[in-house]
């Protein structure tokens, strides 16, 4: 067999490879192509006379609360919803607590 026959075997011999995972995929309804999307993180934020939820990225605050743990209440519901984490800031600004509800890639055994 020549060099480029062998090449051209060996890319062949590759590409039948990634077929057949593609296909186990499939049928194991996986979907290797594109891994589990997350949604925004949520931040608890203080504002001046309340606390505030707000999406990561965003320039307006998603809702507002009287207390931190009403905040921390409301960020917990869309970050389970959206699968994303929650980062609880203390009065100073600075993230002092976060949470995950998302696909989290190395989880605590036990």
């Amino acid at each position: 067999m020549t060099r480029y026959n062998e090449h051209k075997a060996d890319g062949l011999a590759s590409r039948l490879i990634r077929l057949r995972n593609r296909k186990m995929a499939l049928i194991l309804n996986l979907n290797i192509e594109r891994p589990l999307q997350m949604g925004k993180n949520q931040h608890v934020v203080p504002r001046a006379d309340a606390w505030a939820v707000r999406g990561e990225g965003n320039q307006r605050d998603t809702s507002k609360h009287d207390t931190q743990a009403e905040a921390e209440r409301a960020a917990r519901t869309i970050a389970i919803n959206q699968k994303a984490e929650v980062l609880i800031h203390g009065e100073n600004g600075r993230i002092r607590e976060r949470n995950s509800y998302g696909n989290d890639p190395f989880p605590p055994k036990g």
